[in-house]
Order: structure tokens, then C-alpha cells, then sequence
């Protein structure tokens, strides 16, 4: 009895580590010991060290497999499903995933337009200098002999009959694709859009003084120019944009806030038209084929300055109406109608928070396309490229069975089968 009185303490303390160590086994082999599968051997070959096994009879067929198992071997714990043994398998057309991608064609690509049958591309060449449509072989054909070097910018009319080249120096030429034809046009013309009938052209006069800078339309050959606002120091803010609808000829942004802009809509005859308010800076528009509502994008702080695209009624009384956030970060410049609700897009993977003020953050990032309808908001996506690709340019056909694109690196023409 004194003999326990005087070591019980020990006595308590040996039992509760003893307790505390028969619980812990007990839970571990209960909760978290897995069991290990016996791997069995395989029957009917025999292989040595070092060597393959050899192939059974002819026509011996490879055993089926439980999904979440692997041939001659058990279940492995914790895997649903069935195993990949190969990468991520690229589709022949768009749905969803990885896609493939054709490259169309071997020099820089500038500025490509559905060409007027509505199934193939056309394009200035940065390579050669020559303009060329792709035919539906995939095979470059020149629309005309003549060699324009150093182009900087390609306005194309939009019937695809005649463009308006800029170069470097100011220059600028129209040229008329059907009557292989050219003409000049003032050095001080800038910034110029094709009515949609093609006939038609709206620019900025930028003349060295201030109080001589005009938004003007002319004849798609120059002639018959025509005063129609005064712009003045303001010439950033104007944007030479015909609407399909012939209602709307130039876009102008006042700046309210930081996060807020109203925009002005210019028509050909001094209209007073209602504005509408667009949410941020750098605003990049494009018309609905139909030219009553418009697609843009802008940044704000509210988007951790990037860009977010929104759909706003452009036309008449129903300016401003039903401005929808998309809820996409993109440009508008990415995207291209298929119809008057329906868009492709092309959507960066990742963008940095300020990429909207510099867009020059997003120049190495990976865009995956989607298909957006603009009255819904729902949106899709519908290809994943195979291959690395910032696409500054997308095109698509009427039946909506090819989607071209040129990538911001190579400007090489690019074509995803949508079907």
C-alpha cells in the first residue's frame, strides 16, 4: 500500500500515455490507413529484367478496363474516373476545348475584311505590299498587280471594293479594286470611315492651326468635300465612325469623371441628337450590322482598370437605352458580328488590373474565343486555341462555319473551324 501511494502518480501518468497511444491507434486505423491493393501478375507473358513484355497471339485483344483502374493493377484509392494517358486531344472543330488552328497564309496581315460573298478574307500583305483574297482552298489570290509599300493603315470600304491607304509620311491614297484605279487625297485627311453604300467617306481636316480642323465627308474620291463640325484642339476625342443606318457619322467623348465619359453622336446634317453615358476611358466602338445599337469597350476604376465590354441603343429616341454590362473583359477592337445579336470575341485567359490604361500589359497574354449573344448577355466558350495566341483581328463568315483571326506577334492570318 505504500508502495502505491508513494509511485502512483507514475502509475496515472504511464496509464494515460498508454490510453492516449491505444486511441491514436485506433483512430488512425480507423480514419486514415488505407488499405494497399495487391498488384497481381500478369498472366500469360513472362518477361526478364531489362526487357519488354512480349505480345500475345495474333489477334489477342487488350483486356477492358474499370474506369478508375489500370491494367494489371488494383484500384487507385482516391480516383474517380478514368485515367488519361495522353495530353488534352485537340478537336478538328470548335466545341469548347482545345482547338485546332490553320495557319492561311505566309506574310503580315493587315486589317482583314469578309470579303463581299461573305465566305472568305481579304487583306493587305505587310510582306510584299500586294492586296489578297483567300479563297475557299485556302489559297492566296491577289486582287491586283500594283505594289503599295509601307502602308501604315488599311480603311477598307465595306463591300470590299476600295480601301484607304495611309503611309508614315501622311499620305494617303483610295484605291478602287474593280477599276484597279487610284486617287489622292490631302495630306491634313485623317481618320477615315466608308458609308455603307462604299460611296461615301467621313474624316478629320486637321489643318495646322486649331481653328482650321474639320470633321468633313466627301465622295469616296475626294471630291465634293463638305464641312460638318468644327473640331478644333478636340481632335483626340472625335471619332470618324459611319453608322450602317447613315444616321450617325462620328462619335465625340466628353469626359464627366474619372469613371464616367458621355458620348455625342454626330450626324451629317448638324442633328441634335440625345448622348449617352459610357462607363470609363479609351472607348472603342463597333456598330450592330443593323446600326441601332452600338458594342464598346472602356476601363474604369470599377473594373480594376480593365477593359469591360457593354451594348448601348445607338439609334434615334432610343440613344442610351438598355446600356447593358456584358460582364467580359476584352476590347472591342476583338471582337467581329456574326449577326445583329450574336458576337465572336476574343478573350484574354488573364488580364493585369490596369491593362484597360496600358494596353501594352496584355500584349503577351493567351486569348480563348467565345461566342456572345449582346440581348441576353449569355455567353459561350467555344474555343480554346491550340497554340499561344494574342489575336488582334477576327473575322467571321456569314454561315458562321470559319473564324479567321491574326495574331498581334506574326499578324499571320489564322482559321479555326467553327463546324
Amino acid at each position: 500500500m505504500n508502495f502505491f501511494n508513494r509511485y502512483k502518480k507514475i502509475i496515472y501518468i504511464a496509464l494515460f500515455v498508454l490510453a492516449v497511444i491505444l486511441i491514436a491507434t485506433f483512430i488512425w486505423r480507423a480514419f486514415f490507413k488505407t488499405k494497399i491493393t495487391t498488384i497481381p501478375t500478369p498472366t500469360g507473358t513472362t518477361t526478364t529484367p531489362g526487357e519488354l513484355p512480349t505480345a500475345g497471339e495474333g489477334g489477342q485483344q487488350v483486356s477492358s478496363t474499370t474506369p478508375g483502374t489500370i491494367p494489371g493493377a488494383g484500384t487507385i484509392p482516391g480516383i474517380s474516373g478514368a485515367i488519361p494517358t495522353t495530353g488534352p486531344q485537340v478537336t478538328a472543330t470548335a466545341q469548347g476545348g482545345l482547338t485546332k488552328v490553320t495557319p492561311l497564309n505566309g506574310g503580315r496581315a493587315l486589317n482583314p475584311l469578309l470579303s463581299s460573298d461573305g465566305k472568305n478574307i481579304q487583306y493587305y500583305n505587310q510582306t510584299d505590299g500586294k492586296f489578297y483574297k483567300i479563297n475557299e482552298k485556302g489559297e492566296m489570290v491577289a486582287l491586283s498587280d500594283k505594289v503599295f509599300y509601307n502602308v501604315k493603315t488599311v480603311d477598307w470600304a465595306p463591300n470590299g471594293s476600295k480601301a484607304v491607304l495611309e503611309y508614315p509620311d501622311g499620305s494617303n491614297i483610295v484605291y478602287d479594286f474593280n477599276s484597279q484605279k487610284q486617287v489622292t487625297l490631302p495630306k491634313h485627311w485623317e481618320d477615315f470611315s466608308f458609308s455603307k453604300d462604299s460611296n461615301q467617306l467621313v474624316s478629320k481636316s486637321l489643318g495646322t492651326d486649331p481653328d482650321n480642323r474639320w470633321l468633313i465627308t466627301s465622295n469616296s474620291d475626294g471630291s465634293n468635300s463638305k464641312v460638318i463640325e468644327y473640331i478644333g484642339e478636340n481632335d483626340e476625342k472625335v471619332i470618324s465612325s459611319w453608322s450602317p443606318n447613315n444616321q450617325t457619322i462620328a462619335l465625340y467623348t466628353e469626359g464627366i469623371d474619372f469613371n464616367r465619359q458621355q458620348l455625342f453622336f454626330v450626324g451629317q446634317n448638324g442633328e441634335n441628337f440625345k448622348s449617352t453615358i459610357v462607363e470609363g476611358r479609351d472607348v472603342r466602338a463597333k456598330w450592330t450590322p443593323t446600326g441601332d445599337r452600338l458594342l464598346y469597350s472602356a476601363y474604369n476604376s470599377n473594373s480594376d482598370l480593365k477593359p469591360e465590354l457593354w451594348i448601348v441603343g445607338a439609334q434615334g429616341e432610343n440613344i442610351g437605352a438598355a446600356r447593358t454590362d456584358l460582364k467580359i473583359n476584352t476590347w472591342a477592337d476583338k471582337c467581329t458580328f456574326a449577326t445583329a445579336t450574336e458576337i465572336y470575341c476574343a478573350v484574354p485567359e488573364s488580364l493585369e488590373r490596369g491593362a484597360g490604361m496600358l494596353p501594352d500589359l496584355a500584349l503577351k497574354t493567351k486569348d480563348n474565343l467565345y461566342k456572345i449573344d449582346v440581348t441576353t448577355g449569355a455567353k459561350k466558350l467555344i474555343a480554346i486555341p491550340n497554340g499561344s495566341f494574342n489575336i488582334n483581328s477576327l473575322v467571321v463568315t456569314k454561315d458562321q462555319s470559319q473564324l479567321y483571326f491574326t495574331d498581334q506577334t506574326s499578324n499571320q492570318v489564322y482559321a479555326v473551324s467553327l463546324r
